[in-house]
Order: structure tokens, then C-alpha cells, then sequence
């Protein structure tokens, strides 16, 4: 698995980086895998919150870097002062994470944007396995990844929960820097389809006034993925003028005529998030706890302030 950090290929990127030798990817990463947050949260779709939290672990660094990054803090994205926020860990404190959400009641462990860095949370991920880890395991990504880094979680992750966020190329470019984010999306989702077709949740975040995208989306969602459910959300934020993303909220006709697409492409199973306008649930990586109370019960933080 460690080759795939030498001249980098891990992800569509490609960027060729020597991350073993401690260079940065395009990921903003070495080889080591540096964690900001972990935590019980309550947000997710409600299957995977249930009633304990799904047990988020938030890597840090992005190898998409998305101008509309809600995570900025620690991705790197949307902002030129990306901090990229948090600490290098060890395959046995990865391991020990997931026991310590375990421990406080997670419905899951959720591994958050970590497609940069597959080969290092395979092996903790194999680890909190192999030592008795119950709960099941679940994947949260942008969907830029390659199928051949996939495959190494094959056997460690129970379930896929991948953005499809747009089919348009030059959109795709235009905000992520990523014209062939729509190729690579497609094929990571199909493989985690025919991987584990019960297993798959494919997430698309509605943007304010790219419309016919996510119609693209939807069509293709109901052509490719029929047994899946579909998670639409509505949460979009914009991370203010200096951002190429919209500079707007998704308006209350937007998101109506949204959900008739539903209907009309018979898009049934699945999850749909209220129109959400306010940026008050944005996180702060640098606090303890980066939500709010209600939302999240933090386990461990890059700083120490919660240790496992």
C-alpha cells in the first residue's frame, strides 16, 4: 500500500508528490494521517445518527479543495488561509479512537474526507477490526477518488456514503479545479455499487443557481444507482466574495423545484434536508468541540483537550 505515496497516485490528481519523503500532495499531506476531530454527531442522515451519533473522525487535508469547503479549517479548501488543522496519528491511535467512540455509544465510525489518505486509515481501520471493533465502518468522501485505492478498503468498510456533486465539467473546474471530477465520481460510485449495492448512500448537495447540474445529477442517479437511496441536501453556504462558488443561499423556489425532480425522475428512497439558510452550524475546528452542543459530543481533538 505505501508505493501508492511514492510519486503520488493515489487519487485521480495524480500530482506524482514523494508523500513518503514528507512532501506535500496536492492533498496538503505527507504520508502521515493528521486527524482534527472526532466526535459524536447528531447531524447526519438519520439512519447513521440513530440514536447514539454517528461517530465522526475528521481527517485532515483534501485532495478536492471544493471553493465552497464548509471544513476549510482543516481541509485547506475555499480559503488561500486554510490552516489544514490537526495532529499525525498512529494506525493504534486511529484504532483507539474508534474503540473510544465505540465506548460512548456511535452507531458507526465515520471516516470524513479521507480518499488522500486510504493506505494510512486501511490500517487503522484493520486495526480497531482486528481488536474487537463492533460497529460498523463508514466511508464519507467527495467521490474524487480511484477505484484501485478503493479497493484497499474493501473488507473494512460496511458502508459508502459518496458526494456526487456535479456531471458538469467545466462547473467542475470552475470549483474544485477539477475538470474530470464528473468521470472519476461516476466510477468510484459504480464500483461502490457493484462492491456493496445495499451499502451505498449517495449524498448531492443542491449549489444556488446551478440548477440543470443537479437535474444532470438526478438523471443519472435514477439511471445508475435505482436501488440506492439518495441524500439531498440543502445546506450550501457561501464562504464569502473571495470564494468562486455562488455567493447566495439556495432560495426557497430553487429547492421546490428541486423536489419535483424528485417526483419526476421517481426518486423515492432516500433523505431530503430543509432549505437550511444561516451559517450558525458551521464548525470551528479549533474549539474542542467545533459544533455546537446539540449537534456534536466531542472524543478527541487535535489539541489534546479531549484525550482517548
Amino acid at each position: 500500500m505505501e508505493n501508492m505515496y511514492s510519486t503520488c497516485r493515489l487519487c485521480p490528481r495524480l500530482c506524482g508528490a514523494d508523500r513518503i519523503a514528507g512532501r506535500n500532495g496536492r492533498c496538503g499531506e505527507s504520508a502521515e494521517l493528521r486527524l482534527a476531530f472526532a466526535g459524536l454527531h447528531m447531524g447526519e442522515e438519520p439512519p447513521l445518527s440513530g440514536k447514539g451519533g454517528s461517530g465522526t473522525i475528521f481527517v485532515s487535508g483534501c485532495n478536492l479543495g471544493c471553493a465552497c469547503c464548509q471544513n476549510w479549517q482543516i481541509s485547506g479548501g475555499g480559503r488561500a488561509e486554510g490552516e489544514r488543522l490537526g495532529r499525525a496519528v498512529s494506525a493504534e491511535e486511529f484504532a483507539a479512537i474508534c474503540f473510544a467512540l465505540q465506548d460512548r455509544g456511535a452507531e458507526n465510525v465515520n471516516v470524513v474526507t479521507g480518499s488522500h489518505a486510504i493506505p494510512a486509515i486501511a490500517r487503522g481501520l484493520r486495526a480497531a477490526k482486528t481488536g474487537g471493533l463492533r460497529i460498523p465502518a463508514l466511508w464519507n468522501s467527495s467521490g474524487y477518488e480511484s477505484v484501485a485505492a478503493l479497493a484497499l478498503l474493501d473488507g473494512l468498510v460496511d458502508t459508502w456514503l459518496p458526494d456526487l456533486k456535479t456531471l458538469d465539467s467545466s462547473l467542475a473546474a470552475r470549483f474544485f479545479g477539477t475538470p474530470d471530477y464528473p468521470q472519476a465520481a461516476q466510477a468510484a460510485i459504480r464500483w461502490m455499487l457493484a462492491n456493496r449495492p445495499q451499502e451505498v448512500i449517495v449524498r448531492h448537495l443542491i449549489l444556488p443557481g446551478c440548477l440543470e447540474s443537479t437535474r444532470s445529477v438526478l438523471r443519472w442517479f435514477a439511471e445508475n444507482a435505482g436501488g440506492a437511496p439518495l441524500s439531498l441536501m440543502s445546506q450550501y453556504t457561501p464562504m464569502g466574495k473571495a470564494s468562486a462558488a455562488p455567493d447566495r443561499f439556495v432560495s426557497r423556489r430553487e429547492y421546490e423545484t428541486v423536489l419535483g425532480w424528485l417526483e419526476e425522475f421517481g426518486i423515492e428512497d432516500g433523505f431530503c434536508q430543509e432549505l437550511v439558510v444561516g451559517s450558525d452550524w458551521l464548525p470551528d475546528f479549533r474549539r474542542p468541540n467545533p459544533f455546537s452542543s446539540e449537534l456534536s459530543v466531542p472524543v478527541w481533538h487535535f489539541s489534546g483537550q479531549n484525550v482517548v
